[in-house]
C-alpha cells in the first residue's frame, strides 16, 4: 500500500520511529513529504518539500491563504496555490493511497487536501505535539477541527491519548503503539558493573543537571561511572557543574554519536538513567525510544513517573521511579542499585519487558493491519 510519510525536517538522524517508516512500511512501499530538506536522503525515496520558495503569485496569495485557513481550519499552514497543485500531482504521481502525518502538527497540513483527493489520514502522536502543543488555543481548536478528517489515529502512549481527550480531542480509531526496538539489533552483552548511561538531548525536559547531582551525591568517590551521550545548550553547564561536584573523573561527555554507537553504549552498560521532566512550556516525552532501546540492551532504568514511562518500567521490577524533580530520591536509587550485590534479575526482566511490548516488527506489523482495515 503506497504511503506517503509526513514530516517537518527531513532527513534527522535521531528520528529513527520515522525513519523506520520510511524504510519499512508496507515493505518500503512509501515517499516522502517534508517541509524542509537538509540535502541528506540515505534511503533514496521519492521527496516533495512543501516549505520550496514561493512562485510569485502564491507570494501575492499567501496572506489570504493564511487567513482563510486560520478562520476556517484553525491553521495557517494549509498548501494553496502553485504549491498545493504540485503536492496534489506529486501525489497522484506517486499513486499514494494512505498518508502518515509523523506528528499531530503535520497531519494539519495535509489533512484536508488528503480528504480533498479522497486519501485516508492517519497521523501519530509522539510527544510536543500533544503536551506542549497544547498551551495554545488555536492549537487546540485546530486539533478538534481536524479529528472529522482524520481516517485515524496513533500514539507512542496512553499518557499521550489521554492528554489530548482531557482537551476534547479524540477520536474512535486511535491506538497506542509504541515506537519500539529492534530487539534483534539492540540485544544485552556483557556488563560493566557500576557503569551508567543518559541518552538525549540535554534540554529543559531531560533535567541532565538533576541526574548529574543525584549520581554526585550518592557515587561520588565509588566504583561507579556515568556517561552522557548527547548535545544541546545544557552541555557546557554540565561539563562545568560535574568538575563543581568533584566528580569530573567519574563522568564522561561524549555529545552526539550516531545510533550504532549509542547501541555498543546500552548493550555493556548496567543502569539507564533518565529524569524527565515537564517542561515550563508543558512539553513531555511521548514514551522516549531511549528507554525502550536500554530495557531491550537489559539495562536497569532508573527514571520518573512521567508521561507514559511508567507504561514501560514498573517500579521495583525492571527498574525504578520517583516523582519528577526528586533530586534527593533519584539519588537514594542510584545508591540502592549500587548497594544489590545481584542485580541480575532486574536485568533479565528489562530485557523481558522488551520483547513482549516493544518489539517493532510486531509495533510496524499492527500499524498496517490497522491501516489495511480502516
Amino acid at each position: 500500500m503506497k504511503t506517503a510519510i509526513a514530516t517537518s525536517d527531513y532527513f534527522v538522524m535521531g528520528e529513527t520511529f520515522i525513519n523506520r517508516h520510511i524504510q519499512h512500511l508496507f515493505g518500503g512501499d512509501t515517499c516522502v513529504v517534508c517541509g524542509r530538506f537538509n540535502g541528506k536522503d540515505p534511503f533514496g525515496k521519492p521527496l516533495f518539500t512543501r516549505r520550496a520558495p514561493l512562485s510569485p503569485m502564491d507570494k501575492l496569495r499567501a496572506p489570504f491563504a493564511a487567513a482563510i485557513g486560520a478562520a476556517r481550519h484553525g491553521t495557517s499552514r494549509l498548501p494553496f496555490g502553485d504549491n498545493q497543485h504540485q503536492l496534489a500531482l506529486f501525489l497522484r504521481e506517486q499513486g499514494v493511497q494512505v498518508i502518515l502525518a509523523e506528528f499531530g502538527t503535520q497531519a494539519l497540513v495535509l489533512a484536508k487536501l488528503g480528504n480533498d483527493m479522497g486519501i485516508p489520514v492517519f497521523t501519530y502522536w509522539r510527544g510536543t505535539d500533544a503536551s506542549a502543543a497544547l498551551g495554545s488555543k488555536q492549537r487546540i481548536r485546530s486539533y478538534r477541527l481536524m479529528m472529522p478528517r482524520l481516517a485515524g489515529m496513533f500514539s507512542v502512549s496512553q499518557f499521550l491519548l489521554d492528554n489530548l481527550g482531557r482537551h476534547g480531542i479524540r477520536h474512535p480509531n486511535a491506538h497506542v503503539v509504541p515506537s519500539g526496538v529492534d530487539i534483534r539489533r539492540f540485544t544485552p552483552g556483557e556488563k560493566r558493573p557500576g557503569s551508567f548511561l543518559a541518552v538525549g538531548r540535554m534540554v529543559e525536559k531531560k533535567a541532565p543537571h538533576i541526574t548529574l547531582r543525584a549520581f554526585a551525591k550518592a557515587a561520588k568517590g565509588r566504583d561507579a561511572h556515568l556517561t552522557f551521550i548527547g548535545d544541546g545548550p545544557l552541555l557546557d553547564d554540565c561539563r562545568a557543574l560535574a568538575a563543581t561536584l568533584g566528580v569530573a573523573d567519574q563522568v564522561t561527555f561524549t555529545g552526539a554519536l550516531p545510533h550504532d554507537q549509542v547501541r555498543d553504549h546500552l548493550r555493556t552498560t548496567e543502569v539507564f538513567l533518565q529524569h524527565s521532566v515537564t517542561a515550563k512550556n508543558g512539553n513531555t516525552e511521548g514514551l522516549p525510544t531511549a528507554i525502550q532501546e536500554a530495557l531491550a540492551c537489559g539495562c536497569i532504568t532508573l527514571s520518573t513517573h512521567h508521561a507514559g514511562i511508567p507504561e514501560a518500567v514498573e517500579d521495583g521490577v525492571n527498574g525504578l521511579l520517583v516523582q519528577e524533580w526528586d533530586e534527593d530520591g533519584f539519588a537514594a536509587r542510584i545508591a540502592r542499585i549500587l548497594d544489590t550485590p545481584d542485580r541480575s534479575a532486574m536485568a533479565r526482566a528489562a530485557r523481558a519487558t522488551a520483547e513482549a511490548k516493544f518489539d517493532n516488527d510486531i509495533g510496524l506489523a499492527r500499524v498496517e493491519d490497522i491501516i489495511r482495515q480502516t
